[in-house]
């Protein structure tokens, strides 16, 4: 592999512009298909075959007018009254109505809702919007007829009304849905603007009004202050390390040509395919991170080669050739674990990983092909603009006496075992807080609680108790029951009922043709509490008996029962995909070192930094530790799959840059023991310039307001950190330093079997017959 980079990169250094060209073109075709082809994101969390999402389509098979609960349009107004008053005072009602007639002029309010009360037919009435005080009392009487009409008792009919009643029992909280035309792929922010400015009316009256609901939802826009942050802390990690403003331009140069092309691809996409909004976030995060260390190898690489070699095109060749082939194996790696998050069978989870993927390939294509035409174009101003008081020393050069990385590997290599046993100690201590670790979608109840849509969620709570946020919709079919259905519907409710944690149980709607009924279920507890899957659990449990007595079966579904199911598929598919994605990388890796004990080593070191983040991260957003969130909350359901894969990436990343040197060494003739000194020696500079810049990138999205962004930022951030620093840099050569000789043991049998990828170059070295510089020889 070697050598055919080592043509590309030569071939891209000389013929330039043909090479520039090429990337200018694609940068503009992508732009004018973002600006023609691109359609709106989602947070739409779905997950086909689930028992809710099952549920979910048998209602829309027997109710064909219900609506999604996780794509439909809508908004809720949530009043609370001032202080000693009740919104049955007459000018608390009037302000309401006031909120309301305003939002009947909203375009897309669907259409029974524009209706003015007064005047419409009762039929109409159902779907009009009503002050919460004027429902409360329809819905009283309404219920009082029923339970008289079948002989139910009146306290029944009085619990079911409260159970539905969009007023507080003590009249201070109410509220109003109100739904929209269309999914939630069409909200857009004029509607936004008009929803926020009714709510106005409302506070410019005295009451307090909050808005929820996808209708409502902020449509920011994540990243922009995020990445130029990390751009600008990466700039001047690399010109510390090159010494040379120009040089250290060069891979953001080529970095930001990739991340254009690969936003603008993501951008392309959302035309034909359903992206949550947080897939270009996270592919941006990623692919800037990568693709401004990826170029920084090969520069440094060069800058090396130049010492070599007078002819800058071969030396181009050669640093595509050495350090090209780590980068290549290094983004395979990152790619194997983002492609594979469609292993676990996740829609939403899969785009995210091809996109992310989409942007690693662009990385690593621009740094083996554009960055050597861009290092031409420059010639040899490539490390002009020096800075005083700046070394421009070779970075991964032999120093005349011995500098940091040398007498650290010293230290760490002459007793290995202590900085080992530290190591794991350190990393299992921070590791402890994952074991309390909880995980949820988000939604308004994990919001910052300075937004509406948090304080609706939080006043619903108040005025109506935790399960009125989140309520459960159980599905009865009794197509097949032994009795007739409403005895069947009244059996299931009676058996909802006898659960401690549900409030209310009641046969809300029943199909045109009587064998199916929607039962409303409201839990005890709030849609993130665990309490509440639990109940989901025990329901489902108990239908088996209900089926045998009765033959009626049910399910249930709603957006609480949608989202726990999605969570625990997340959870549950972690480990399958731990193994596929090790499994993978581990084959990747025994071509790459070609041993057996090195990518087993790396991979629990992989192991170690993994858990240490998640411990590090439960602590800190769930448990609140250091006060970096407002409101800390269970992590993300698909966080931790997606730090998983990227973690495993980007920690291959580092034992491919820094294991290959020692390698390098090491099949060129120097002992084990003096390899893992001298590789480190020459990789350590540029792996720690590398994994700061990497860093910084990723902890510049903690500073965004999106608290899953910036939980994310932060896990990403510590585990580089922890992984670069602590595993790579500690650990492992302490390991190899205790393994010796056995760390590159292969059987010989493997030995013949595996294919020779040649990632130190050595190939690529007899060809070339490259010595080591002279004084005379040596130049930049």
């Amino acid at each position: 592999m070697a050598t055919y980079l080592y043509r590309i990169g030569k071939f891209a250094y000389r013929r330039k512009g043909a090479v520039l060209s090429f990337w200018i073109a694609v940068l503009v075709l992508f732009g004018v298909g973002a600006a023609t082809l691109s359609g709106p994101t989602t947070d739409s969390f779905t997950l086909p075959g689930t028992p809710a999402q099952q549920t979910q389509d048998l209602m829309a098979e027997r109710f064909p007018a219900a609506e999604d609960p996780m794509s439909a349009l809508s908004a809720r107004y949530v009043f609370q009254a001032p202080e000693g008053q009740t919104l049955d005072d007459p000018t608390n009602q009037e302000a309401v109505e006031e909120v309301l007639a305003a939002v009947r002029g909203i375009e897309r309010v669907s259409a029974p809702a524009k209706i003015d009360p007064a005047t419409a037919s009762p039929e109409q009435q159902a779907g009009v919007l009503v002050n919460p005080v004027r429902a409360d009392a329809g819905l009283v009487e309404q219920m009082k007829a029923a339970a008289a009409q079948q002989g139910t008792p009146e306290e029944a009919a009085l619990a079911d009304a409260r159970a539905l009643s969009p007023l507080s029992a003590d009249r201070t909280v109410g509220f109003v849905t109100v739904p929209f035309d269309g999914a939630i792929t069409d909200a857009n922010e004029t509607m936004r603007e008009k929803i926020v400015a009714a709510a106005d009316l409302g506070r410019d009256a005295g009451l307090n009004v909050q808005v929820s609901g996808t209708a409502a939802a902020e449509m920011t826009m994540p990243g922009g202050t995020a990445e130029l942050i990390g751009i600008g802390i990466a700039a001047i990690v690399l010109t510390l390390t090159f010494g040379s403003l120009v040089a250290a331009g060069l891979p953001l140069i080529t970095a930001l040509v990739g991340i254009g092309i690969g936003s603008l691809g993501i951008t392309i996409a959302t035309g034909f395919a359903d992206l949550s909004s947080m897939t270009p976030t996270l592919a941006i995060m990623i692919g800037l991170a990568v693709a401004i260390d990826y170029s920084l190898f090969i520069v440094s690489r060069f800058r090396h080669e130049l010492t070599l070699s007078s002819d800058r095109a071969e030396a181009a060749g050669r640093a595509v050739g050495t350090a090209g082939s780590a980068v290549v194996f290094a983004g395979l790696t990152v790619i194997i674990a983002l492609m594979a998050l469609s292993v676990v069978g996740i829609p939403f989870l899969s785009v995210m990983g091809y996109a992310a993927a989409f942007t690693v390939l662009m990385a690593v294509l621009i740094a083996i092909t554009l960055l050597p035409a861009v290092l031409a174009l420059f010639g040899e101003k490539a490390f002009a603009g020096r800075i005083p008081g700046l070394s421009q020393s070779d970075p991964e050069g032999d120093q005349a006496t011995p500098g940091a990385a040398l007498k650290f590997i010293g230290a760490v290599t002459r007793r290995p075992l202590v900085p080992l046993v530290a190591g794991v100690v350190l990393l299992g201590v921070l590791a402890l807080p994952a074991t309390g670790l909880r995980l949820a979608l988000p939604s308004e109840a994990t919001g910052d609680p300075k937004t509406s849509a948090r304080q609706a969620y939080d006043l619903i709570e108040e005025g109506f108790g935790p399960g009125r946020n989140g309520p459960l919709l159980v599905v009865a079919d009794a197509r097949d029951a032994d009795v007739s259905p409403p005895a069947a519907f009244g059996a299931v409710v009676a058996s909802l009922s006898e659960h401690d944690e549900v409030v209310n149980a009641q046969v809300v709607t029943v199909n045109e043709a009587g064998d199916t009924a929607q039962i409303l279920v409201t839990p005890r507890s709030g849609p993130s509490d665990p309490a509440t899957m639990d109940l989901v659990s025990s329901i489902r449990d108990g239908e088996a008996q209900l089926q045998d007595e009765f033959g009626v079966s049910y399910g249930v579904t709603g957006q609480t029962a949608l989202e726990g199911d999605v969570s625990a598929s997340l959870q549950s598919a972690l480990v399958p995909y731990l193994a596929v994605v090790v499994g993978l990388a581990f084959i990747l890796l025994m071509l790459v070192f070609r041993s057996i004990l090195v990518p087993l080593t790396a991979t629990l070191g992989f192991l170690l930094s993994v858990v240490a983040t998640f411990g590090a991260t439960v602590a800190v957003f769930q448990n609140g530790w250091g006060g970096l969130i407002s409101n800390p909350q269970p992590l993300v359901s698909f966080m931790p799959i997606i730090l998983i894969g990227v973690v495993f990436g980007l920690a291959m990343d580092y034992q491919v840059f820094l294991v290959t040197r020692m390698r390098e060494d090491y099949v060129h003739g120097a002992s084990a023991l003096d390899a893992v000194r001298s590789g480190f020696g020459h990789g350590a500079r540029v792996v720690s310039a590398a994994a700061v810049i990497m860093i910084s990138v990723f902890a510049a999205f903690i500073a965004e307001p999106d608290s899953l962004i910036k939980s994310i930022g932060f896990a990403l951030a510590v585990a580089v950190f922890f992984d670069a620093f602590i595993v790579r840099m500690v650990i492992i050569p302490a390991v190899m330093a205790l393994l010796g000789d056995k760390a590159w043991w292969l059987p010989a049998r493997l030995d013949k079997i595996l294919p020779n990828v040649d990632v130190e170059g050595e190939k690529l070295t007899r060809e070339l017959g490259l010595s080591e510089p002279t004084p005379e020889t040596a130049r930049v």
